[in-house]
Parts: structure tokens; sequence; C-alpha cells
């Protein structure tokens, strides 16, 4: 025997995130950093990008601010993306791997840079990157990844390798898990017309102009509700639409707003949403799907609107994060820039 190892070690996992204000005071800064971002907004000359921060941030945190009452006073999404980082490498463990699991956020705390810093501290040679956004964007995965790779520039990686997940749209225990909520959540309706439950996934929408510019993100929502519906029944009724739309822009369409009230016209009275690009409990969950779209249902006579829960921590979820830190260290490796 040679004597050498297939993979360096030791091996860490970096969870991407967006990351949340924890408490009402963190609402503006977060917002400024959210909108600080280029990759969030596209401006023709770069100089601009933090002074409209600064404005939009400053005219949106009180509203902001409000929503974040409403769910309890912050954000749960830092605790549940720790609860999952804990739980995927306990599932690991399990599996015989030793890797570590890290947390990085992309616009609050702990941020990219503060993930890298325990990595760097830790000694990891080897990085498995795994965006906890299902379907890549360049507004969520792109920008965290340009982060990252930005910040490896600036630092160097000594001898640092690494795998990115760019996305997992279609990865089988992930399709099925997803499918599994959705079964869970339709037993809990009346039996007399389960079949009838009309199944509205709720993706994060983002600027047609991304799409138009080859942005994947559209397509893989599609294929994601194609795997799911596949596992359910493609006969059952369901429709795609798009949430969280900032700024004057076409947006995709359509709205979740527009499609419940689309359904209630068609004469639908009982909705199932599905939040399709999101995997964790936060704000656009929380909020936009279980006051705001829940009022409008209740507005124009939707009967019976129930939400599927996001997967958070879900065992089988889990283990599909598990499967594919799996695949991505048996990949090969590429040195990090």
């Amino acid at each position: 025997m040679s004597g050498e190892t297939t993979h360096p070690q030791p091996t860490g996992v970096l969870l991407f995130n967006l990351g949340g204000p924890e408490t009402l005071d963190d609402v503006r800064p977060f917002l400024y950093n959210l909108f600080s971002d280029p990759d969030i907004i596209r401006l023709p000359w770069r100089p601009m990008q933090k002074p409209l921060a600064w404005l939009i941030s400053t005219q949106r945190y009180k509203k902001s601010r409000g929503y974040y009452e409403l769910i309890g006073g912050g954000s749960p999404l830092r605790r549940i993306t720790d609860e999952q980082a804990l739980a995927l490498e306990t599932e690991l463990t399990r599996r015989g791997s030793s890797a570590r699991v890290y947390v990085g956020m992309r616009y609050w705390k702990p941020f990219i840079e503060d993930a890298l810093d325990r990595i760097a501290g830790d000694g990891v040679k080897r990085l498995v990157v795994l965006p906890l956004y299902p379907q890549y964007s360049v507004s969520t995965t792109g920008s965290s990844l340009n982060r990252m790779n930005a910040i490896m520039s600036e630092r160097g990686t000594d001898g640092l390798t690494t795998t990115v997940i760019n996305s997992w749209q279609d990865e089988p225990q992930y399709i099925a898990a997803l499918a599994r909520t959705i079964s869970e959540e339709i037993a809990q309706s009346p039996s007399d017309d389960r079949a009838g439950v009309h199944i509205l996934f709720s993706a994060h929408s983002v600027p047609v102009s991304y799409i138009e510019a080859g942005d994947p993100y559209l397509e893989q929502i599609k294929q994601t509700v194609k795997c799911v519906m596949a596992e359910l029944g493609s006969d059952r009724p369901h429709s795609l639409s798009f949430q969280s739309k900032v700024g004057p822009v076409k947006w995709l369409e359509p709205s979740t707003d527009q499609a419940v009230r689309r359904l209630a016209a068609e004469g639908v009275s009982r909705v199932l949403l599905v939040p399709v690009s999101f995997v964790s409990e936060h704000i656009e969950t929380l909020y936009e799907l279980d006051i705001l779209y829940r009022d409008v249902a209740g507005e124009v006579g939707i009967a019976d609107y129930r939400r599927a829960p996001a997967l958070n921590c879900r065992p089988d979820f889990i283990e599909a994060l598990a499967t594919l830190v799996e695949r991505a260290i048996e990949a090969p490796v590429s040195a990090a820039e």
C-alpha cells in the first residue's frame, strides 16, 4: 500500500444560508447588508450601491420590523440552521465520517467570513460547500459563492481544496422528504375530498432579467415541482407561484397573492401552500405564507387554507443532506483559488 489517502483531512462542510435579524434592533442593519449586495440589486454604477442600500433600509425597516414582531420578535433562521448543522454532523458521524459542519450566512451572523475563520482555525484541508438553497440562483447560491471566493482570494487558502454542490433540486431523498411533508399535511384535511386539495408551490421570486441572462433558477424550480408531483401523483391539482419580490423591475409571476385570488375565482376551496425554495422556517414562511396569504385566502373565501411545514431538521431531510455530502466527498477535488 502506498499510504496515500484519497481525500485530504480533516474535512469540513460549509452550509450557506441567507441569515436573518435575530432581534428587532437587527432588522435595519440586516436590510442594509441585503441591499448592499450587487447580486440582489444590480446598479450600472457600483458607487451608488451602499447609498441606495442605506436609503432602502431606512425606508423599509419600520415595516419589516412590524413583520418580525408578528413572528416572535426576530428570525429563527440562525437557530434552525445551527440545529441542521448539528443534525447533519451527527448523521455523518453515524455513517462513519469525521467531517465537521459549519454555518456561514450571507447577510447576518455568523457571516461567511466568520465560518471561514473557524474552518481555517480547525485546520480543515477539504471543504464541501453545501448551500441550503436546493435550486441555484445568482442571487442566492451565486452571491454566497462570490463572497466566499472573494474572501479566499484576499486571504489565501493554505492548501484548502473545495467541492461545491451548486444545486440539488432533483435529489431523490430531498424530493421524497418534501413530498412527505405534503402528504402528511393533506392527511390533516377533511377526509371527504383530500384528492381535491390544490397544491400551490410558492417559491421566492427573482427578476425576470436574471432568467433571461441564463440563471437556471426557474427551470430548477419547475424540476423540483415535477419530481415532487411524480411522487404524489401528477393528476393532483397543483400550480406554481412566486413570492417576496422587491422593487419596480419585472419579477417572475404569478405572485402567490395573485395565485390564491385566481384559485378562489375558479371555485377552489381547499389550498395547501408548499414552500418550495425554502428548507427552513423564516420570515417568508412564518409571515408571508402563514399570515399575509392566509388573510388573502380568508378574504377571497378559501375555506381550507393550509401550509406544509419547512423541512427544518426532519430526519429524512438531514439524511438527504448527508447523502449529498458523502457524494461530494467522493468527487474529484479542485484546489481553491
